[in-house]
């Protein structure tokens, strides 16, 4: 069972499904469940669930374009419609794990979860009315718990899933013979995933389905690169054994380094890049790490700031760093900014925001290219572009708290309240003389655009 069937699933778990599938590993089909009302299980219904991957990129030094037919989709639920079929899949028997990715946002603990008899609102809300049909159809028989792999990325989500199912297990009332159940037969695995998958490859879209002969709204485009790091554990090896399909996939006893790494290089840059690349009238990762300025600010950010907050060998995370930047050119990825910019909030809570504490530990004093990265999003969700409105797209709270900020009218209170915002960031950022530095920067991007703010930036740290 999946939860969610966006491009990254999709164009990462999925296609390793397929790939072990393929090599007589295994025999799993995946029933798609849509974790928000908004989705696109219908559309993959419409095609029985096949879709066209396109891979691409640079392999062994020469570019590789691949192309396969994903057939590994079999059943499709929208539980806010069919919720009585979504808990009805809890009684398959066949049934062994569940994969998730519903972003960073998705993994949190909503309190007003707590009426299983209709469909929950969060993904834990879900999930644990699931196994909670799923024990009392079984009768707590200890051999049908299931693995679960979550793929959002936030720090140890297996457990922290896990502790949210819980807390929420314990605001329901459940008792302790189900929660000792869902904990112990059950088993959460912290995990690491690595490729990027801008999507829909709407410029390519009509001469790929005229190769195929498969008129496909589902495509789904991907760089070559992959990697899948899983925490080990004995129960998920067996009925998952993907490190045995010839792939970049690993099983090891501690995923932390390689997680920090990827997730603090890789979609730290990726974070930090979208606002300021995207006022600049920036659409791409490529064009982004292309352009002069932004190109030298997101390398400064890395090998500045980033990089020296890492726990690994300097000389690994350095190559590490160029493998990334390699593929942010890959020429045949058009990776839109507007997709990364998901969810963007909460996305500088998990990689950027555990740099700058990191950073200040070290060095005693904030990093100043994430004070000018957070001076950025704070004008991107201003929502203009220009006089082009921007299609901001992120959690209602958290798009009603910048709506709220850009009430005010002077660049130092917007600073000012913009840090301090404890329940966004879950501490303060508003320290030592971060509102004056922040405020200077909202104005000078305000009122002199970004490019000239970021040239004026650049020179200031020179």
């Amino acid at each position: 069972m999946q939860f969610g069937g966006g491009n990254f699933l999709r164009g990462f778990a999925d296609w390793i499904l397929q790939e072990m599938n393929d090599k007589g590993l295994t025999d799993h089909g995946v029933t798609v469940v849509q974790p928000t009302p908004n989705g696109r299980v219908d559309k993959l219904a419409a095609q029985d669930g096949l879709y066209t991957l396109c891979l691409e990129g640079f392999e062994n030094g020469e570019k590789v374009q691949r192309r396969k037919i994903i057939d590994v989709l079999s059943d499709f639920i929208d539980p806010y419609k069919q919720y009585d079929k979504f808990l009805s899949e809890a009684a398959n028997a066949e049934l062994e794990i569940v994969i998730s990715n519903t972003t960073e946002a998705g993994i949190v603990l909503d309190p007003s979860d707590t009426d299983l008899s209709v469909c929950p609102k969060s993904f834990p809300g879900k999930l644990l009315a699931f196994l909670k049909a799923r024990y009392d159809h079984f009768g707590g028989d200890m051999s049908k718990g299931l693995a679960v792999i979550p793929c959002e990325l936030i720090d140890h989500n297996g457990d922290e899933l896990k502790r949210i199912l819980v807390e929420l297990a314990h605001m329901n009332g459940m008792d302790a013979e189900f929660k000792e159940w869902m904990t112990c037969a059950n088993h959460f695995t912290n995990t690491l995933v690595d490729r990027i998958v801008p999507g829909y490859p709407h410029d390519e879209a009509a001469a790929v389905c005229d190769k195929t002969g498969f008129n496909d709204i589902n495509i789904v485009k991907g760089e070559v690169y992959h990697l899948w790091v899983l925490q080990k554990d004995p129960f998920v090896q067996k009925i998952f054994p993907a490190d045995e399909a010839g792939l970049n996939i690993i099983f090891a006893d501690d995923i932390d380094p390689y997680k920090q790494r990827k997730v603090r290089i890789l979609n730290g840059s990726h974070t930090a890049m979208v606002p300021a690349a995207y006022l600049c009238g920036i659409d791409t990762v490529r064009g982004a790490v292309e352009d002069e300025d932004i190109g030298r600010f997101i390398r400064r950010l890395v090998y500045d700031e980033i990089i020296p907050t890492i726990g690994l060998q300097t000389d690994e995370t350095y190559e590490f760093a160029s493998g990334v930047f390699y593929r942010f050119l890959n020429p045949f990825i058009r990776h839109e900014l507007m997709s990364i910019a998901l969810n963007s909030t909460s996305k500088f809570v998990t990689r950027l925001l555990p740099v700058y504490n990191d950073y200040r530990k070290i060095s005693g004093r904030s990093p100043e290219h994430i004070l000018f990265a957070f001076a950025a999003m704070t004008v991107f969700y201003r929502g203009k572009r220009g006089d082009e409105a921007i299609a901001l797209n992120d959690e209602k709270k958290y798009l009603d708290f910048w709506n709220d900020l850009w009430n005010l009218s002077d660049p130092d209170d917007i600073a000012e309240k913009a840090l301090s915002a404890e329940d966004i960031w879950h501490q303060s950022l508003n320290e030592d003389d971060n509102a004056e530095i922040v405020g200077r920067y909202i104005k000078n991007i305000s009122e002199k655009g970004m490019r000239s703010a970021l040239r004026d930036f650049m020179g200031e740290i020179e």
